[in-house]
């Protein structure tokens, strides 16, 4: 490949370092890297490799799935938001967005640090939650005691935003993904397809840090603390991680 003028990384976030040895051959002075990634900290780590290195999010919203090699099933959604990291120029990011909007993707410019957070909402309670009790989206919501604590997480990631000064979230937003899932085809997410390959889950960039995050600003997240535990528990039995 020659060097790029942008590109987008969908690696695995359990992958990531593998960047600081896929990235270099490629990059110019003013490459703009996208990491269409789930988590926290994903960019501060890569920025920390790369300083300097123009850097935005690609937050994905879409339930699909690798069935087998080469073949994707795509349920339902598939909309993009686009979050400037560390990107100087604006008209870099606009055209990166106009190629997507020109390619027929709902993609929209969003602040960074929101669009993580607001990701996090729906990721935390139930990337996790499906793993720990073998079961898919619907079904949490099915039952009433798990429905309670699907919520109830949710609000622990949207305390811990507000705790960290992120602005626009609020219980509102909390009930607007728990309608939204509603009305979703019964899905698994991605941890819980990873866990059924017996792949590493993203444990890290999904639970760790941003519960680590939230607490440098005074605030527990006991239930999702619970949760992480568990994972780290059965990601090392299930693919000796």
């Amino acid at each position: 490949m020659s060097k790029a003028d942008v590109i987008l990384v969908g690696l695995k976030s359990t992958n990531e370092r593998l960047l600081q040895t896929l990235l270099p051959p490629l990059l110019k002075a003013d490459t703009l890297v996208v990491l269409i990634q789930n988590g926290i900290g994903l960019e501060a780590d890569v920025q920390e490799w790369f300083p300097g290195l123009w850097l935005a999010a690609g937050l994905a919203f879409i339930c699909s799935a690798k069935t087998q090699p080469g073949r994707i099933s795509h349920q339902c959604y598939g909309s993009i938001n686009l979050g400037n990291y560390s990107c100087p120029e604006k008209e870099r990011t606009d055209a990166v967005l106009a190629d997507f909007i020109d390619a027929g993707i709902d993609a929209h410019e969003v602040e960074y640090y929101e669009a993580r957070w607001r990701k996090a909402v729906w990721n935390m309670p139930f990337n996790g939650m499906t793993v720990a009790l073998q079961t898919q989206t619907d079904q949490l919501l099915a039952n009433s005691s798990t429905r309670q604590l699907i919520y109830e997480q949710m609000m622990e990631v949207i305390g811990a935003a507000q705790a960290l000064d992120v602005q626009g979230l609020d219980e509102s937003f909390a009930q607007k993904m728990m309608k939204m899932t509603d009305e979703m085809v019964p899905y698994s997410p991605s941890m819980r397809l990873d866990f059924d390959f017996h792949r590493p889950m993203e444990v890290e960039y999904l639970y760790s840090r941003p519960i680590t995050e939230a607490r440098k600003a005074g605030f527990a997240m006991p239930r999702l603390e619970m949760l992480e535990r568990e994972l780290r528990f059965i990601d090392a039995r299930n693919c000796g991680c």
